[in-house]
């Protein structure tokens, strides 16, 4: 058979969402490189995208479903599909006739996979109507709600054209590590003249190449706002025809800033006040300038808040609507797009009992009248990525059922009775809208499933057509599809003219780019109930909240754990994956000089960071790169099976049920000690 080359798009969480081509040789995939065709990616890949086909081929991917017995042994045995899917329905079916529902059945599929057909088992969820789910996102809720309360969506401009930016504010994000793409727009507008500057508690790798870096309080983003906001006011620095035409809220703004100290928000921020100043008449000569708030800056008790302050600037200076400036932040525009909702069959959108996810172990524990008997587990870790894992290992251990699909025996599958082994984006169809950029390329399987490996949506249909089987009229969900029946579903006539095409097929010949609005703020028409950027928002009052983005002071440690946690994604991997890879830097417990002479901590030595929730024993490095009284521990697996996030309490964010239905969990206030073992 004569070579072939097959698209793919990268699916993962992350913002890059590459192009890829495979070549494919008598059956086998030989190689895997950037599609060049991808106007975003334009050919290049992370390190992470090179490693595909070490996954792929990886000596520990599951290729046929299992069962464990006992759960928790590691004594998998393997069956056959029949076998799997005869117990999942028959166990589902079971509690049905227990308990008169579905509502002891809980689903939870979160982003291992962002692509669309990947949505399945929430699809197959919401047929099922009266399940168990989880609210909120572990992400980015809490600033997707801060974006709707100003904009009235959550929509940002085109990111290639942050080139023409004059002036670059980088808040809270470290492309050079989780967006490399960008960095290349980046370097355009620094071409040109450009002033970058980064503002981070960590000096990150994208604040080395930096003109300037702000190292601030972790949680302390909306003092160091109001601080430029009042300078800004202060100084007449601010775009009065802007304000009064196309803002709500200019004159309580301007009032409530009037009767901020300066010297409080230096304090609260750890940024002088005259540096304070210097920020923000940089950032008022930059036209335009743009902002980009990283999605960790929000993941605080008062991380909503303090994105609305960030996003005041950008209205105060009349960047919003202008070219190459405005603020950009994740969104799932693109996705929303597409259609991945059919009433014909579904229940309702929030018909499903919900349980907080930034609370899952508490909420699984607690749910009664019916309780929580069994779980489907897929594109998650939670023994890994949610908080109080320990509990949460409980929880589910206690569970009658927990499945679990995947491609490798994670941390979760400790707890699993039955996994069901999943395809990669080699062996199945897929579409996957970024949130960041506006290209969209379609995924083609390039070669067959390895072993007996099926993707999630046929997992999904094949679990109905089971429960069809053995209980006529108990799964509306549709099980003759294909996959390529799918996204016919999926993809609808907007899509298409968005695309200039004509039928899903033609991205095989290259990905094309959606005509949407390069900055969709150009025309000073907001999706606000005023049709203005609102400063103050009544849908925020009504939500409950300040309606205006006023000032949150940051959590707090205690006298017995008094140092704040940070744990950000690096390079070599993302969330949990990628890190079963053969180089995988060691977990380090990264400290600053005086914090290791306050608590007697030698670099390359083992210490116990501990806090009410738990321990665990780690490697200290000792750098200059964090701030004072901050410990950072970078994702990455700890030896002996320990989870960072045993130690992170489920404390939530302040904002996320407009867009997720709940908030998201506060990773970066978690408090603890650390002591020389």
């Amino acid at each position: 058979m004569a070579p072939r080359f097959y698209r793919h798009t990268c699916p993962r969480n992350c913002y890059n969402t590459c192009g890829l081509i495979s070549l494919v040789e008598g059956g086998k995939i030989k190689e895997l490189a950037g599609d060049p065709a991808h106007g975003y990616s334009r050919g290049h890949l992370c390190r992470l995208g090179y490693s595909y086909l070490e996954i792929f081929n990886h000596p520990e991917r599951v290729l046929h479903p299992l069962r464990q017995e006992p759960r928790g042994s590691g004594n998998w045995r393997r069956i056959g599909w029949d076998e799997a899917l005869a117990l999942i329905a028959g166990k589902m079916l079971d509690l049905k006739g227990r308990y008169g529902s579905f509502l002891p059945v809980f689903f939870y599929s979160s982003s291992g996979n962002i692509g669309l057909l990947h949505q399945a088992w929430n699809w197959l969820a919401r047929s099922l109507g009266e399940v168990t789910v989880a609210s909120g996102s572990l992400c980015w809720s809490a600033g997707l709600d801060a974006m709707v309360y100003g904009y009235g969506t959550h929509n940002h401009p085109d990111p290639e054209v942050m080139a023409r930016a004059s002036y670059l504010l980088l808040w809270g994000a470290n492309p050079a590590w989780t967006a490399v793409h960008q960095m290349e727009y980046i370097y355009q507008a620094r071409e040109r003249g450009a002033r970058l500057v980064v503002i981070d508690p960590v000096f990150t790798a994208t604040a080395a190449r930096a003109d300037f870096y702000v190292q601030i309080k972790p949680g302390s983003d909306g003092a160091l706002a109001l601080g430029l906001a009042r300078h800004l006011w202060q100084k007449g620095l601010v775009d009065n025809y802007y304000l009064e035409n196309h803002v709500q809220g200019w004159p309580e703004w301007r009032e409530y800033l009037a009767g901020l100290d300066p010297a409080e928000l230096a304090a609260a921020s750890g940024v002088p006040p005259a540096l304070m100043a210097r920020l923000a008449e940089e950032y008022a000569a930059g036209n335009p300038a743009a902002i980009w708030i990283g999605i960790g800056l929000q993941r605080h008790i008062n991380g909503g808040q303090n994105i609305r302050a960030i996003n005041a600037l950008a209205a105060m200076t009349g960047n919003l609507g202008r070219e190459g400036g405005g603020v950009y932040y994740a969104t799932p525009v693109v996705s929303e797009l597409f259609t991945t909702s059919w009433p014909g069959w579904m229940r309702p959108a929030g018909s499903a009992r919900q349980i907080p996810i930034h609370n899952l172990a508490r909420g699984l524990k607690e749910a009664d009248n019916p309780p929580v008997k069994m779980a489907l587990l897929a594109n998650a870790n939670p023994l890994s990525q949610n908080a109080v894992t320990e509990e949460l290992h409980r929880t589910l251990a206690n569970l009658e059922l927990v499945v679990l699909s995947g491609q490798f025996l994670t941390e979760t599958a400790r707890v699993a009775d039955i996994f069901l082994p999943a395809t990669t984006f080699f062996e199945s169809w897929d579409v996957v809208p970024s949130y960041w950029h506006r290209w969209i390329g379609i995924n083609e399987p390039a070669v067959p499933p390895r072993g007996e490996c099926r993707s999630e949506l046929q997992m999904a249909s094949d679990l109905a057509r089971v429960l069809k089987q053995m209980n006529p009229g108990s799964c509306p969900f549709p099980t003759g599809w294909t996959e390529e029946e799918w996204l016919e579903q999926v993809f609808n006539p907007e899509v298409y003219r968005l695309l200039g095409i004509n039928h899903y097929r033609e991205l095989l010949d290259g990905p094309r780019k959606l005509k949407l609005p390069v900055n969709p703020w150009t025309g000073e028409r907001f999706a606000t109930p005023s049709g203005r950027y609102e400063i103050f928002s009544d849908r925020a009052a009504t939500a409950g909240l300040l309606p205006l983005p006023v000032y949150q002071p940051a959590a707090a440690g205690t006298e017995a754990y008094p140092y704040r946690l940070l744990t950000p994604h690096t390079s070599a991997g993302l969330n949990s994956q990628f890190y079963n890879l053969d180089d995988v830097p060691e977990a380090l417990a990264l400290v600053d000089p005086s914090l290791a002479r306050e608590r007697g901590l030698a670099d390359g030595s083992p210490a116990r960071l501990y806090n009410e929730l738990g321990e665990v024993i780690i490697t200290v490095g000792i750098t200059e790169l964090v701030p004072p009284q901050t410990i950072l521990c970078h994702q990455r697996p700890l030896p002996g099976g320990q989870a960072i996030n045993d130690l992170t309490p489920p404390l939530a964010t302040d904002m996320g049920s407009i867009t997720s239905g709940g908030p998201a969990l506060a990773y970066y206030d978690t408090f603890v000690n650390i002591a020389p073992v």
